[in-house]
């Protein structure tokens, strides 16, 4: 076999010889084609799986960690939770629209196929500047393409978190993530392990879409990319619906024995993974895969990933109850194989074997690519650059509308407003706020969720930048009154073939593995999306985390915005930030750089675990964490109804206003009860000060000698006239 033809498919000479090995003799065409998939970074993890091993992934509250579908968490009363963020960025560069959509609907059937309703959507998305055509162009598919999937297939999108910056130029990140629950007696998991067992595919039928959409994604764009749309999936929301309430019913009577989504590497993946889980062997007859094309071969029809298709074993003797509910919901399924004992993935075309492999040399000897990493020339002096000449050279009142008007702080209601944040009637909080909440249904329990990531953060500082993501989001999740339980990430990275790209993969996840250390916060699976890369520049480093928290009671869920005149205001943390990696630094000096303040997670800790015993009192009337452009901002975000006049004693007014920081809460609390408030503050370690009161119609900020007043009515309009301006079709026209 000529060595192009293992090359381009992704694998190395070093790794073709070992898959010679295993065989012991040379592969034939379609067996090169199943281990270039399964052996992709996409599939197996290669590069990152030796630093992933360090997370913390075990507590009290996981029932299932990574290895499945999707985490589960314990949400109390026999239920759980079932979430999970996964990237789709090389399709949604390619096609936005299919791109967008397949990632969510991929999202959702790895939380059905654990036995869960999937009952909220969140997306994560970076974006290059909006002020060039083809980042809006891609803005605009990527979001048509989230609400058209997600609003047919009728799961409400609640949330995720929108940034801009050149480094995604060309390269864009779609990270979804969703959110299902379930009885803890319906929990089902992938695994084919009881030899004889009958191997079933039900769903669409297999068709030339997204074949080598695994490899596609493991490798970074470049010329020649938007000739790969083949490799993107076609999606049908509708025909998702009518799998998602067939495998819903089949797993709530127990009918089945194992059940895998057709995801990455479609057929192949699905089959040797089920198989590998449960230690046996698999066995498929291609003349029987239902194909919506004529002539498809075996390759094709292995690496195939076409949408809304899974992989059943149904339980021995159940397999005509299988079909007849699947037969009513309208849903195609047909028996295409046995489960063996003898450890082989044995493939049949046309009364032939033309593939046969042991399992296990297909999933678990996958070669781990050790790779060394090196810090950057550029991280020491930007860490070491000087930041204490910066001063305030505008009025104070005209940086917070810059600030509040830059794309990255602007509301996202633009967003938002494409997508139905309220299907299925238990969305307590929707997007816009610090984390949404969702009702578990039937209870009054709510489900607090976040993703968050600032990526420049994480360019400056990988280890810091990466554990302050964790502590923004269990900040966003306390913030609407909810306990953190854990999280899911999404790894979006370069090509970390080059030293200083793999070195920030391994800080980004030390940092990870300290911050849910010390926040009690496991890891429960996710995604590692590298390749990043397009003309040859690198995306900013950018650990999505996703988290998850509970709310006993959803009437007790705690807004962002101040509810009524004469509560004093309490600011949790320092009252001054810092500059580096700020929105400031970025929007006022068109600069990146600095050193990230040292974060005490211990810290951290104790304030977020005394606010919640303070929310679940009832002292806290509101609550919004200081993040992006500083405590101003933060303050402007809060005056939706009321306004505030807040005295701040400041040696910097600069870093009173627009320095950053985590760690830091803004609360309001009634007049009569902030005495008592501070001298358990105090108590517990905890810094609090009052910085001022609710009322009137304007936010007034006294900062030293520098005066801020701004009307309730200027930072809505800065806030909302951004992403409109750029983004509404009249606005392009005009532009035009």
């Amino acid at each position: 076999m000529e060595p192009k033809v293992w090359r381009e498919m992704g694998l190395t000479d070093t790794e073709f010889d070992l898959i010679k090995q295993h065989l012991q003799r040379e592969p034939n065409f379609l067996e090169v084609g199943l281990f270039s998939v399964m052996w992709s970074e996409h599939c197996s993890y290669k590069t990152s799986k030796p630093l992933l091993r360090n997370f913390p992934t075990t507590g009290p509250q996981v029932l299932q960690g990574p290895g499945e579908n999707a985490g589960v968490v314990d949400i109390g009363d026999g239920f759980a939770a079932v979430f999970k963020i996964e990237s789709h960025n090389h399709p949604s560069a390619v096609e936005p629209y299919e791109g967008a959509a397949t990632g969510v609907g991929g999202m959702l059937r790895d939380i059905f196929t654990m036995g869960a309703r999937p009952i909220a959507v969140l997306d994560a998305l970076r974006f290059g500047p909006l002020e060039e055509k083809e980042s809006r162009a891609l803005v605009q598919g990527v979001a048509a393409g989230i609400s058209g999937y997600g609003s047919a297939v009728g799961v409400p999108t609640v949330g995720g978190d929108v940034y801009f910056h050149p480094s995604y130029r060309g390269n864009p990140l779609v990270n979804a993530m969703a959110v299902g629950v379930l009885r803890q007696s319906d929990l089902v998991k992938a695994a084919a392990a009881i030899p004889g067992s009958t191997v079933m595919v039900a769903g669409s039928r297999t068709s030339r879409d997204g074949i080598h959409g695994a490899t596609f994604a493991s490798a970074e764009l470049g010329e020649g990319s938007e000739e790969k749309v083949t490799a993107v999936q076609a999606g049908d929301p509708f025909m998702e619906n009518l799998l998602m309430e067939a495998c819903l019913e089949v797993i709530q009577k127990g009918l089945l024995a194992g059940i895998q989504d057709m995801g990455a590497a479609g057929l192949t993946s699905s089959s040797a993974e089920m198989a590998s889980r449960g230690n046996t062997g698999i066995e498929l007859n291609l003349d029987l895969v239902p194909c919506r094309e004529e002539g498809m071969t075996p390759y094709e029809m292995m690496l195939s990933e076409s949408q809304e298709r899974m992989l059943l074993v149904p339980k021995p003797g159940k397999e005509a109850e299988v079909q007849e509910v699947f037969q009513r919901w309208g849903v195609e399924t047909a028996v295409i194989g046995r489960v063996t004992a003898d450890g082989r993935f044995r493939l049949l075309h046309q009364g032939e074997v033309v593939a046969d492999i042991p399992v296990k040399a297909l999933t678990d000897l996958v070669p781990i690519r050790q790779r060394r990493g090196a810090e950057p020339e550029r991280f020491r002096a930007l860490k070491t650059a000087g930041l204490s000449d910066y001063k305030l050279q505008q009025p104070a009142a005209e940086v917070l509308l810059r600030l509040l008007a830059s794309p990255n702080i602007a509301s996202k209601a633009w967003f938002y407003h494409q997508y139905d944040h309220g299907l299925g009637g238990d969305t307590v909080v929707g997007p816009g706020g610090d984390a949404a909440v969702v009702r578990v249904p039937g209870t009054q329990k709510g489900l607090a969720l976040t993703t968050d990531c600032n990526s420049r953060y994480v360019y400056l500082d990988p280890f810091v930048g990466s554990a302050l993501a964790v502590v923004e989001a269990a900040q966003n999740l306390v913030c609407v009154g909810a306990r953190p339980l854990a999280i899911t990430n999404c790894l979006n990275f370069g090509n970390p073939d080059r030293p200083e790209i793999f070195w920030e993969l391994e800080q980004a996840c030390a940092g990870i593995a300290a911050a849910c250390k010390a926040l009690d916060t496991p890891v429960t699976g996710g995604n590692v999306s590298l390749y990043n890369e397009s003309g040859g520049a690198s995306i900013y480093p950018t650990p999505m985390i996703g988290m998850l928290g509970l709310i006993d009671d959803v009437e007790r869920v705690m807004p962002n915005t101040f509810q009524g005149p004469e509560q004093d205001i309490i600011l949790i943390g320092e009252e001054e930030g810092s500059l580096a990696g700020s929105e400031y630094l970025a929007v006022m000096e068109q600069e990146e750089k600095g050193a990230l303040p040292e974060l005490d997670l211990a810290a951290v800790r104790q304030r977020l675990e005394f606010l919640l015993t303070e929310m679940a009192q009832g002292t806290v009337k509101a609550a919004h964490d200081v993040v992006e452009g500083g405590l101003a901002v933060a303050l402007a975000e809060m005056v939706e109804g009321v306004g505030a006049v807040v005295s701040l004693e400041a040696e910097n007014p600069l870093l009173a206003l627009f320095g950053e920081g985590l760690g830091r809460i803004v609360v309001a609390v009634e007049h009569g009860h902030s005495s008592a408030f501070l001298e358990r503050a105090a108590q517990q370690g905890v810094p609090a000060r009052i910085i001022g009161r609710t009322g009137g119609l304007d936010l007034t900020i006294q900062a030293g000698e520098t005066h801020c007043r701004v009307s309730i009515c200027q930072c809505r309009a800065a806030r909302q006239g951004t992403l409109p301006a750029y983004l509404d079709p009249w606005e392009e026209r005009a532009r035009l």
